[in-house]
């Protein structure tokens, strides 16, 4: 069943969503060559329960990390490792906070130069796909609007391969609720949406093919062909003209200008 916030509560979750954020930012300022995914993870649930907050993703569903830190031909929900970073890697990040009842999502990929030109690309074309896809979340439209966008910009205009296994979602007070937002679909089709909807749009967009492989332990979702994967994501809070974001790329992208170690296109 599909949940409509109140005005209340889509501040709640904008402040969780802007915690996510913050946390992402964080690691942004530190992330670099020979730091391990590992000390990431670390720094992130230190940060977020400074803040009187906790991990969402930590024991979801058994699930025993604070973040998802997906590298390179990992697409999302990679454990975090003592295996340290290198130059040339794609790091995508994947942060959830549950704060005052209600959960916060947002993801952002970076890049640890320098990057090879097919994978600032890839960023570049998965990030933007991401925007076409928030500005279809208007009252009145479906999220086969939302899905056709990203679909249409990433698959048909660039050839990159869009995940179907793993997909958008609604959020709230619980980390997952519907609808499922798909990367890929049809105009007109699904549910409608409706004002204070809120919901986690998360292009997984893939160099090479669609297809994925698991790993053994479970969670981390691999491309089939090895070849890099990249993911963004924003919390949206669907309005009448224009959709609200809630999460915030701003502090991210500040961080990343100002760190060296970071490829930024921006």
């Amino acid at each position: 069943m599909i949940r409509i916030k109140t005005n209340e509560e889509v501040e709640l979750i904008r402040e969780s969503a802007l915690l996510v954020s913050r946390t992402l930012a964080e690691l942004a300022s530190i992330l670099k060559p020979g730091i391990t995914t590992a000390q990431l993870d670390k720094r992130a649930e230190e940060f977020i329960l400074s803040q009187e907050a906790v991990p969402s993703f930590k024991n979801y569903r058994g699930y025993p990390f604070a973040t998802c830190i997906s590298v390179n031909d990992a697409v999302v929900h990679g454990f975090p490792t003592s295996k340290e970073l290198k130059e040339g890697d794609l790091v995508s990040i994947d942060v959830g906070v549950y704060k005052n009842g209600f959960h916060g999502d947002s993801a952002y990929t970076f890049g640890l130069s320098p990057v090879l030109e097919e994978h600032q690309l890839l960023m570049k074309v998965t990030r933007e796909s991401l925007m076409l896809g928030i500005e279809k979340a208007v009252n009145g439209n479906r999220v086969g609007d939302i899905s056709n966008a990203i679909q249409e910009y990433t698959e048909r205009k660039y050839h990159f391969g869009v995940v179907r296994e793993l997909v958008g979602h609604g959020l709230g007070k619980h980390l997952h609720e519907d609808p499922q937002v798909p990367n890929y679909g049809k105009k007109g089709a699904g549910p409608k949406l409706r004002e204070n909807m809120v919901i986690a749009i998360e292009p997984m967009i893939n160099l090479g093919t669609k297809d994925v492989i698991y790993d053994d332990d479970g969670w981390t979702v691999r491309t089939r062909d090895g070849k890099f994967s990249a993911h963004y994501e924003h919390t949206i809070c669907v309005k009448k003209n224009k959709p609200e974001i809630l999460s915030s790329f701003a502090e991210i992208v500040f961080q990343e200008k100002n760190n060296a170690a970071l490829f930024s296109d921006y």
